[in-house]
C-alpha cells in the first residue's frame, strides 16, 4: 500500500470520515458526445450523451494535503495573496491576476515559461441573471483537455515557430482555481486522484464553439475512483489542477473534476463564487546524459 492509500485508510478511521455525495458520470455509448459552448440553433440539443448520478465517497483533502502533488494525484493546494479587488472586472483580472498566476505557477512547477490564456468566473446567481459573464458550475465529471486537444492549445496561443519548438519538450496545462469570496459554503469542487483512473474510463467529447471544435474528456463510472475536496476554501487558498501533461512516464496527465452538492452545507449557504484561470506551462529541454 502506497503512502497516499495509507493516508486514505487513516482518514477513514479518524473523525474525518468521507462524505457521500452524487457525481454525474457519462454512460458508455458508441456515439461521441457533443457539448455546445453557446446556445445552439433551434432543435439542436445543448449536449448529447446520457449522464447518470452515482453516490461516491469524497474525502477531506486537508487531511492528506502534504501528500498531494501535481505529478502524483494531479492536484495540490497552495496559498497566494492577491491584489485583485474585483474578480468580475475582466480587465483587472487580465492585468493584475494573470501576472500573479504566472509567478505562482513558475514557483510551483519550476517552469521557464507560463502563458495564461483564459479565465472563467462562476456564480450560480449571477449566471441565472446573465450578469458579469458568470457561468454555472460544471456538474459533470470531466477534464478540460484530451491527448488531442492539449497540443492544439499550444498552437492556438504561441507563434507557429515557437509552438513547434515547444511541442518537442515537456509542457502542461494547469487550471488555477480559487474562491472569489471565502469561505466556500456550497457546491465545492471535487477532484479525482489521477492514479485511480483507468484508461477505459476516458470518453472524448467534442466541445463546439462558434468558430472551432475543441475536445474534452468525460468519464464513465469506476468505483475505484478516489475523490477529494477542500472544505471551506478561503480566498487566499488556490487549487492547482493539472488538466494535461505531455510527459508519458507514469505521472499524472489528466485530472477528472466536478462541482457537487455538499450534503453538509447549510440550507442558507451562500452560493459559491470562484474563478479558474487556464495556463500553458513550459519546461526547458531536458539535457541528455
Amino acid at each position: 500500500m502506497d503512502r497516499i492509500s495509507e493516508s486514505h485508510e487513516a482518514a477513514g478511521n479518524r473523525a474525518g470520515i468521507p462524505i457521500e455525495a452524487s457525481l454525474n458520470y457519462i454512460e458508455p455509448n458508441s456515439e461521441k458526445p457533443v457539448y455546445y459552448a453557446y446556445e445552439p440553433p433551434a432543435g439542436t440539443p445543448r449536449s448529447t450523451g446520457k449522464f447518470v448520478a452515482h453516490n461516491v465517497p469524497i474525502r477531506n483533502a486537508r487531511e492528506v494535503v502534504r501528500d498531494l502533488s501535481l505529478d502524483k494525484q494531479g492536484f495540490q493546494l497552495t496559498h497566494q495573496e492577491t491584489a485583485v479587488r474585483d474578480f468580475y472586472d475582466q480587465n483587472e483580472v487580465k492585468t493584475t491576476y494573470y501576472p500573479e498566476v504566472e509567478r505562482l505557477l513558475k514557483e510551483a512547477t519550476g517552469a521557464e515559461k507560463v502563458v495564461v490564456f483564459d479565465h472563467q468566473v462562476r456564480n450560480a446567481e449571477l449566471a441565472k441573471r446573465g450578469e458579469k459573464n458568470a457561468r454555472e458550475y460544471g456538474r459533470a465529471v470531466h477534464n478540460d483537455y484530451t491527448a488531442k486537444s492539449g497540443p492544439r492549445r499550444v498552437r492556438d496561443h504561441l507563434p507557429p515557430a515557437e509552438a513547434e519548438a515547444r511541442l518537442q519538450n515537456r509542457f502542461a496545462e494547469i487550471n488555477v482555481w480559487r474562491p472569489i469570496r471565502g469561505p466556500i459554503e456550497s457546491t465545492p469542487l471535487a477532484v479525482c486522484d489521477s492514479s485511480s483512473i483507468d484508461p477505459g474510463d476516458f470518453v472524448a467529447s467534442d466541445l463546439v464553439y462558434r468558430d472551432k471544435v475543441g475536445e474534452t474528456y468525460r468519464f464513465t463510472y469506476n468505483p475505484n475512483h478516489r475523490w477529494f475536496y477542500f472544505p471551506r476554501l478561503e480566498k487566499n487558498e488556490v487549487i492547482l489542477l493539472k488538466c494535461y501533461d505531455s510527459k508519458e512516464d507514469g505521472r499524472a496527465r489528466f485530472t477528472a473534476h466536478s462541482a457537487f452538492e455538499d450534503p453538509t452545507s447549510a440550507h442558507d449557504a451562500a452560493p459559491r463564487e470562484s474563478i479558474e484561470v487556464r495556463a500553458l506551462v513550459f519546461w526547458p529541454a531536458e539535457k541528455s546524459a
